[in-house]
């Protein structure tokens, strides 16, 4: 079984290194620099018109939190990445009809923005240090 899955491993942590190598992470958290709302935003509009793994996702998030990104951001990046498919939308449309693939990735996207806020009211009340 690991010998099965350890191609994948490895995939992910060269895709994971070139997207941090192309997207420097320095620049985004200079870009995510507004307020609460808008970092949360932005960051659930990259997720949305990019898509990844969510095995990437825990090296990336680490990554975004280690070089200042707002909590909100990132988890909003995350979830929005993993969920909403806008790169996969032509697919899910011809498969599935265009209006169930607009409302599942409309959902999506405010689900995104919902679970970002209540990670960071969760944690708040929990006395995590953020």
């Amino acid at each position: 079984m690991f010998g099965r899955t350890l191609p994948n491993i490895l995939a992910i942590i060269f895709l994971s290194g070139l997207f941090i190598e192309f997207a420097p992470i320095e620049q985004m958290t200079n870009f995510l620099g507004g307020g609460l709302l808008s970092d949360t935003l932005v960051g659930a509009g990259i997720g949305s018109v990019s898509t990844g793994n969510p095995l990437i996702s825990y090296v990336l998030g680490g990554e975004l939190l280690d070089q200042g990104m707002s909590l909100l951001a990132v988890t909003a990046l995350l979830v929005s990445w993993v969920t909403v498919g806008s790169i996969q939308l032509p697919a899910e449309m011809h498969s599935f009809g265009l209006r169930f693939a607009l409302v599942r990735n409309a959902i999506s996207f405010l689900f995104a923005l919902i679970i970002a806020f209540l990670s960071l009211i969760t944690l708040q009340t929990l006395g995590v240090a953020l």
